[in-house]
């Protein structure tokens, strides 16, 4: 039984816990096979509207596991890395791609592929003692899980030059400073905040949601004409799905919509 990755489900939200707390959550191979089963698994639910990820104890997630990597393979660890980045990144592409938000509940650090974690995810929900750690270039890595796509579109190119480079620990007052994370809040309010953010954004709807974050994330590389015209076929899809059209009658009728597509 997965003991790695906790997932539970009330009234439509998910939670996911990395639990592994005695090495702050650090990802080795069982974690991050349960991770992407988990995140696979909910973005296929239709009984589950949003995801909180968060971690056990005192961190949000460490990174990847390095012990491990070298215990697997001393002599070539990068052969070990290649192997964990495929699942690693399997869970992201699911985090990145599913039409739920999925906010990050960082209740502790958040270093290496746990940042990456993090800016994943759509909103970011941190205590006010955690920090980011990029924590790659110190041990003469690179960034993996989508930090190298992520980093530069919260931050801007030449921040995100920076935050690699130097590797200095970032602050949560900081992080808000510079759009790394939507809100900070109390040490113990974290997972609490992230709850009230996702039931706020379940009782939306997720078809519209799902449409724009796909626009908003593609757009970076797409021109506009061809950016115009998804919007154009997006736009049109959600106004005649159920919801859409819940919505509309709903402004007519001066009531809030209810969405339960």
């Amino acid at each position: 039984m997965p003991q790695n990755v906790l997932t539970t489900i009330n009234e439509g939200i998910a939670r996911i816990v990395l639990n592994r707390p005695e090495s702050y959550n650090a990802l080795d191979g069982a974690l991050l096979g349960e991770l992407a089963e988990s995140v696979t698994r909910l973005s296929t639910d239709n009984a589950v509207r949003a995801v909180i990820i968060t971690g056990a104890g005192k961190a949000f997630c460490s990174g990847g596991d390095l012990k491990y990597m070298h215990q697997e393979s001393p002599d070539a660890p990068g052969d070990v890395t290649y192997r964990l980045a495929a699942t690693f990144h399997k869970a992201i592409i699911e985090i990145r791609r599913m039409s739920k938000p999925v906010i990050a509940a960082i209740n502790g650090p958040a270093a290496g592929a746990g940042m990456s974690i993090a800016l994943a995810c759509d909103f970011r929900v941190m205590a006010q003692s955690a920090v980011f750690r990029q924590a790659f270039s110190m041990w003469g890595l690179s960034m993996d899980g989508s930090g190298t796509f992520s980093l530069p579109r919260l931050v801007g190119l030449a921040r995100a030059l920076e935050i690699v480079a130097f590797d200095e620990p970032i602050s949560a007052a900081k992080a808000l400073e510079w759009g790394l994370v939507t809100r900070v809040v109390e040490d113990d309010r974290a997972v609490d905040e992230a709850e009230a953010m996702a039931r706020m954004l379940a009782a939306r709807s997720l078809h519209a949601f799902g449409q724009a974050k796909r626009l908003l994330t593609d757009s970076f590389n797409t021109p506009l004409e061809v950016q115009l015209e998804r919007e154009r076929a997006a736009v049109s899809a959600c106004a005649n799905h159920p919801d859409g059209r819940e919505g509309i009658r709903a402004f007519v009728e001066k009531r809030q919509p209810v969405f339960i597509a």
